[in-house]
């Protein structure tokens, strides 16, 4: 067992956070499923469905962020956020039994999920500091992203199983359940949290945004990260389409391709904190942000499925040692008074990116042919790391002192 989780209370927060992610898993299947199946939804109310899920993560992330950091109670908002989420969830079975369900009703469940997820995670990154020592940062981040990975590798196949055997709205009552487990095992952690300082200059939502573009540390780290968020996001658009258009691969090899992605995803983050010990924090970074997009140069290469395995592997694996390293640096470059705001300007940014380049690569796809857009967006990634590179980062060994 690491050391980390021999600790009761760090092993309550990563158990809640684990099978909180698992339930997500089987969310991300159900509720599309519910739509199409039972309500008969088309493609233009299933674009209205993924909207509404992420339209908050833009509203209120940073408003959020600015209002936790003064809010001396981050456990109490997570476990609120946990218990609201799955009161909404467990309405839509129950309307669906009763007769009442219909694509507003799910619309608002997303919507109001999706809100209470952004106040979970802003929260989030505040108990984070309070409960690991910054020694620990690397080491309690691979473990959280390890749980992540894990959730991605066997998620979808309960998920699936569970929408078989019960059909799909009664398959999100086990998301009603891990929400529930993860409030429980929030409620029983034994942490002391940090007065909030009220009486300090500045604070709020520009004060954080000054504080990250003024950061020599945090502001290579977030425009490093939405270049490649954008260019990522180019081929996440036009990666299906690819492979099942111009390589004809059939759904079920698609889907283990996937799958290995998420496999790559386990064993990068069983491995991320060794490389950072290895080569230093700053360096495990510019290797995460080579690793990630490095790999995708294969698939418009690719003229069979073997490609495709091998790229998502090595991606997914170097996506891990980017989101382990980048976790570890803003938590401890940043000062407590300011974590939630700052993790809410970061969020904001990064899923305020991801739509721009879905529709950026639509565009190309249509205009250059999907094989060009997919070159494009493959070495487009690649430039995320020359904000790194010419950043004080590259040569930093250890964790940073917050400014």
């Amino acid at each position: 067992m690491p050391p980390l989780l021999r600790q009761v209370t760090f092993r309550r927060y990563w158990s809640a956070q684990t099978v909180s992610l698992f339930g997500d898993q089987v969310t991300l299947l159900a509720m599309p499923l519910l739509a199409v199946l039972a309500i008969g939804a088309g493609p233009a109310e299933m674009g209205y469905l993924t909207a509404a899920a992420l339209v908050p993560n833009l509203l209120f992330s940073l408003p959020a962020g600015a209002w936790v950091d003064r809010y001396p109670h981050k456990r109490r908002l997570m476990i609120l956020a946990d218990l609201g989420r799955a009161v909404l969830l467990l309405a839509v079975p129950l309307l669906w039994w009763g007769g009442g369900l219909s694509l507003p009703v799910l619309y608002a469940v997303a919507f109001g999920t999706g809100t209470l997820s952004v106040l979970f995670e802003v929260a989030h990154s505040s108990l984070f500091a309070d409960l690991v020592q910054r020694p620990d940062y690397v080491r309690a981040n691979s473990l959280v992203n390890g749980s992540r990975a894990m959730a991605n590798v066997a998620g979808p196949s309960v998920g699936g199983l569970l929408v078989q055997v019960f059909t799909a709205p009664f398959a999100l009552v086990a998301d009603v359940l891990t929400f529930v487990a993860s409030a429980a095992f929030l409620s029983r952690m034994a942490v002391e949290e940090r007065p909030v300082e009220r009486d300090r200059k500045g604070g709020g939502m520009a004060d954080g945004m000054r504080f990250v573009l003024r950061s020599p540390v945090l502001r290579p780290i977030l425009l490093g990260g939405t270049t490649l968020n954008l260019f990522n996001y180019i081929f996440d658009a036009l990666f299906v389409l690819y492979a099942t258009k111009q390589l004809h691969i059939a759904p079920g090899t698609l889907g283990l391709i996937l799958g290995c992605g998420a496999v790559g995803g386990l064993i990068g983050a069983m491995v991320a904190g060794r490389v950072a010990r290895w080569v230093g924090i700053g360096p495990a970074l510019i290797l995460g942000m080579v690793a990630f997009p490095a790999p995708l140069i294969l698939i418009p290469l690719a003229h069979g499925p073997i490609p495709l395995f091998v790229a998502e592997l090595l991606s997914a694996l170097g996506v891990m040692l980017l989101d382990i390293a980048a976790g570890s640096l803003q938590t401890a470059a940043t000062p407590h008074n300011r974590l939630s705001v700052v993790s809410g300007f970061k969020r904001m940014v990064n899923y305020g990116i991801r739509p721009v380049g879905a529709v950026l690569g639509g565009a190309l796809g249509t205009f250059i042919g999907v094989r060009p857009a997919l070159w494009v967006a493959a070495i487009g990634g690649l430039l995320g790391v020359l904000w790194i590179v010419f950043s004080p980062l590259r040569t930093m060994r250890e964790l940073p002192e917050a400014a």
